[in-house]
């Protein structure tokens, strides 16, 4: 069986890389083409991925190869993952465009017995709705009788990637039972620990829910620190002696980033707006860490007060660009707010981070300089 990833990104170029290393030839397919220039090279386009390099190095090219032509990495592959991106416009509301051209392109190259399977962490009921109707669709076949479609959501965490797919459970489900099983004997093949669940909507609301939990929590953790705050506390000091088999509170921070954390809640805040006691927790949680921004903008303020300079003559250093410590990423990060929310209230505001340049950090529309250059400097992964 041949196979098929769409979407080589920080999630799907590793599944790609690690289906490969299992002995299954693997086409994958992304419109960007200086990447798939670079697999087929064997080169690593995102290096920063522990273990990506070494696999790419042995499969890129050979049994691991990359195209731009989706269409035809279709037809000649049999088993089809779809992993891209879905984003959350101004509104709060999931933009489905990028997972429509990628599904349009699947159904176009699709053929009887084939098996699609969609991992990007979607709103419950898009893999038997959305998607179901434009593969239908383009290929003029049915789902269930001529193809075989159901949902596995990535579990991984960018840093840990490779090891996740061997030491993390993996969830399958179809849209009926028949593809439902279908999906879990091929991925049972490269990833140690699958379980079927009962259909799709199943294994959505599991990935979602995985989501909501660390916002959640997150949200507690912030809130418990502003408690400290007013105290007098060490929060860290609390936390550490706080945590134990039954209590894990987490780390405090400027709020939430990633692709993944900050936009899962949405999906059910959204499906449930006119059901608001359904929903009142997760909505609650997800402003309260979006509004930690304003809370550190003003500590900031308040810190720069007390220094024996004008305001407008203090350079003020936000050490952290990115939304994660290690990972060259700033989807949805929290240090741009916070960035203009100073800029806001009148201070001269620079960026650092090692991961970055200065050309790419002036690129973002930022002030670029080191940090022993500044006045005062705000550590936003050092709270």
């Amino acid at each position: 069986m041949k196979i098929s990833v769409s979407g080589l990104g920080k999630a799907g170029l590793p599944l790609a890389a690690v289906i490969a290393d299992s002995g299954f030839e693997v086409i994958g397919i992304d419109i960007d083409k200086n990447k798939v220039k670079m697999i087929n090279e064997g080169k690593n386009p995102i290096p920063e991925e522990p273990g990506l390099s070494e696999l790419i190095e042995k499969h890129g090219g050979r049994n691991l190869k990359a195209t731009n032509n989706g269409i035809e990495g279709v037809k000649s592959t049999e088993f089809h993952i779809v992993i891209v991106p879905l984003f959350i416009d101004e509104n709060k509301k999931p933009d489905f465009s990028i997972l429509r051209d990628a599904f349009e392109t699947v159904g176009k190259g699709l053929k009887k017995g084939d098996v699609v399977v969609l991992e990007t962490t979607v709103p419950v009921g898009t893999a038997d709705g959305f998607v179901k109707e434009i593969l239908e669709k383009e290929s003029k076949l049915k789902a269930g009788k001529d193809f075989y479609l159901a949902y596995s959501p990535e579990r991984i965490m960018t840093g840990y990637s490779i090891s996740r797919y061997k030491e993390f459970p993996k969830v399958v489900g179809g849209v009926d039972k028949e593809s439902g099983e279908k999906a879990l004997g091929v991925y049972s093949k490269f990833c140690s620990d699958v379980r079927l669940v009962s259909d799709s909507k199943t294994a959505e609301m599991i990935k979602i829910s995985e989501g909501v939990y660390r916002d959640m929590n997150i949200a507690l953790a912030n809130e418990l620190f502003k408690m400290c705050e007013e105290y007098g506390v060490d929060f860290k000091e609390m936390r550490e002696n706080a945590n134990h088999n039954y209590c894990h509170i987490h780390k405090a921070g400027i709020g939430v980033g990633g692709h993944c954390i900050p936009v899962y809640p949405w999906f059910l805040i959204n499906d449930f707006e006119k059901q608001e006691d359904l929903i009142k927790l997760t909505k609650t949680g997800r402003l309260l860490n979006d509004k930690m921004v304003d809370y550190w903008a003003e500590k900031i303020v308040e810190e720069v007060k007390k220094m024996e300079k004008p305001m407008n003559e203090i350079k003020v250093c936000v050490k952290g660009i990115s939304y994660r410590q290690g990972v060259k990423e700033t989807a949805y990060t929290r240090s741009i707010p916070l960035v203009k929310k100073l800029e806001e209230l009148g201070l001269e505001v620079y960026v650092w981070d090692e991961l970055y340049s200065k050309e790419e950090i002036e690129k973002m529309g930022l002030k670029y300089l080191e940090p022993e250059k500044c006045d005062f400097v705000f550590d936003v992964f050092e709270l």
